[in-house]
């Protein structure tokens, strides 16, 4: 009766998630950013081609990641995999891992307030430019690649993907 009991809840939260398709960023989550040197051609260009570099080096380094003290652990041990990424295209540059400032953010009618989050940052140059991010974990959303150029972001939630999956 139990297993009955939370498999019915279960069904319950996976529905009613299905109809909301707005995405909330959990509290205990790591952001990540880019800022571009300036938003010339060429500064916005070389942060694309760091997040295209970056992206599935990152993407390996976390997918064993079940907990945020295990993702803080991993992303501070292979800081240097980071940083031979960003070399290639530019010596003038810093990574933050830590607790950086996100400017207000509305996407999709969800306002997400300024303030300073847990992430990892990388500002190119002067970090004047526009930015790109996302939220590595949980890997709760991931970048529209069709759609890199105007910087929009599409949240994909792995839950209604299964449930999607089983329509």
């Amino acid at each position: 009766m139990k297993k009955i009991i939370v498999f019915l809840f279960i069904c319950t939260i996976l529905l009613l998630s299905k109809n909301n398709d707005k995405f909330i960023i959990p509290s205990d989550s790591i952001r990540f950013r880019i800022l571009a040197n300036s938003n010339t051609n060429s500064d916005q260009d070389i942060k694309w081609q760091i997040n295209h570099d970056i992206i599935p080096i990152i993407d390996d380094i976390l997918k064993e990641s079940t907990t945020l003290d295990d993702a803080r652990f991993k992303i501070n041990t292979n800081m240097y995999n980071l940083e031979k990424v960003v070399n290639r295209y530019t010596n003038k540059y810093t990574i933050n891992y830590g607790m950086n400032y996100f400017p207000k953010k509305e996407y999709d009618g969800v306002v997400y307030p300024d303030g300073n989050y847990e992430s990892l940052v990388i500002t190119l140059g002067d970090g004047l430019g526009d930015n790109w991010w996302c939220v590595l974990f949980p890997p709760l959303c991931l970048l529209d690649a069709e759609d890199n150029n105007t910087g929009n972001i599409e949240y994909k939630s792995y839950v209604k993907e299964v449930i999607e999956k089983f329509e």
